[in-house]
């Protein structure tokens, strides 16, 4: 009653256009959330079987479990806001069970900005995880922006150095993931990563998809499966 009100007191030339704007944005949150459900949906289902898959391969394959892209929209982060590398570190940190569900299977967190030290110089590792069915260590490194050489070649060196000082005889080979906001599929072409089965690069984004991004997202990862499915 309040709001009817309200609305018969508003001048008749804005009243009609309130209650346009007001069934208008009813109808956007309506989809907002239909769309944010199915997605999430299709994203479990898609997640429990590539899972499922990787477990009747029998052995441990990296590659597998790098997902592309790693949606973040758990965090809250407003469109068009400005943030930095720090908040999206904090982010993840604050909704570290959400995090670890978008990572995938057997995932547990290790450590936050893990200090390395060499000679007299000392590194930092954004987040460090343990993957206890591929039974490695995975290092993943934030960043803002496209990915670029001096990213994969700080990469390939954190993972070296936590190869050397923290892994143990019965772990397999360290994995390292950089997380961008934009790809560059040059340098992921004519780089290690290229080569380098062990050290990767994906795109993370903070809000959901549109319809489009979503259908071939899908297609994605339906291939992949299909294929480990003919592999195994």
């Amino acid at each position: 009653m309040d709001k009817l009100k309200t609305i018969q007191d508003i001048h008749p030339d804005e009243k009609g256009r309130q209650v346009e704007d007001s069934l208008y944005q009813s109808i956007k949150d309506i989809i907002q959330t239909a769309r944010a459900t199915t997605y999430q949906a299709v994203d479990f289902a898609m997640t429990q079987a590539k899972n499922e898959a990787i477990e009747l391969l029998g052995q441990p394959a990296a590659e597998e479990f790098i997902r592309k892209p790693y949606i973040l929209n758990f965090m809250g982060i407003k469109e068009a806001s400005s943030y930095f590398e720090k908040d999206i570190e904090q982010g993840l940190i604050d909704n570290m069970q959400s995090f670890l569900l978008e990572l995938g299977k057997g995932f547990s967190f290790v450590a936050r900005q893990r200090r390395m030290q060499f000679d007299d110089s000392d590194f930092y590792i954004d987040l460090v995880f343990y993957n206890y069915i591929l039974k490695c260590f995975v290092l993943i490194d934030l960043k803002l922006g496209e990915l670029t050489h001096q990213d994969v070649g700080q990469m390939d060196s954190y993972v070296r150095m936590y190869e050397e000082k923290f892994r143990a005889e019965d772990d397999n080979p360290t994995i390292g993931l950089i997380l961008c906001s934009k790809r560059n599929e040059a340098i992921v072409k004519y780089s290690i990563l290229n080569d380098n089965k062990n050290i990767f690069a994906s795109k993370y984004l903070l809000y959901l998809p549109t319809e489009e991004e979503l259908k071939r997202q899908i297609e994605k990862e339906r291939n992949m499966i299909e294929s480990l499915n003919e592999e195994g």
